[in-house]
């Protein structure tokens, strides 16, 4: 069995997405905000890779950022990525929610992020909230709500 088969709300997380990703410090401020277009596909390893996650971030000011997220299928429903830039790991809880856990390399690994993706029950739409954490306290939260644009 594949990533497909062992991570089913994974697989219904292919496709186009578009969103808000709005970041919050610890007293709910707003203090960023951009678009987003995060295209999610499944492959079978042969491109060295079992996932990919491509994001497009747009400002409102005409930046934009471009990451690859590919990922590595452990095995027992586990995915993991480890890139230039991040590295960790992501599972599903439920049938609705998946759970990533990782670092930003160039800050260290005392800086942690914690995901929680809840996928709508029509697949249309996901939520989701990052809790950055630092020394134990966490020092801001980036909120993520977007709806699929291609299946």
């Amino acid at each position: 069995m594949g990533i497909r088969e062992e991570m089913p709300l994974l697989a219904r997380h292919e496709g186009e997405w578009e969103g808000t990703y709005t970041y919050v410090d610890a007293a709910g401020k707003i203090i960023d905000s951009h678009r987003s277009r995060l295209t999610c596909t499944l492959g079978d390893g042969t491109d060295g890779w079992d996932y990919h996650q491509v994001n497009v971030y747009t400002w409102d000011d005409g930046r934009t950022e471009e990451h690859r997220f590919p990922g590595t299928y452990l095995g027992g429903g586990r995915c993991a990525f480890d890139t230039d830039r991040l590295k960790g790991e992501f599972w599903g809880v439920d049938d609705s929610t998946i759970y990533l856990s990782w670092i930003y390399k160039e800050k260290g690994a005392d800086l942690r992020l914690f995901e929680l993706i809840v996928l709508s029950e029509d697949g249309a739409h996901r939520n989701r909230v990052w809790q950055w954490i630092s020394g134990g306290t966490c020092f801001q939260r980036t909120l993520i709500n977007e709806t699929r644009v291609v299946a």
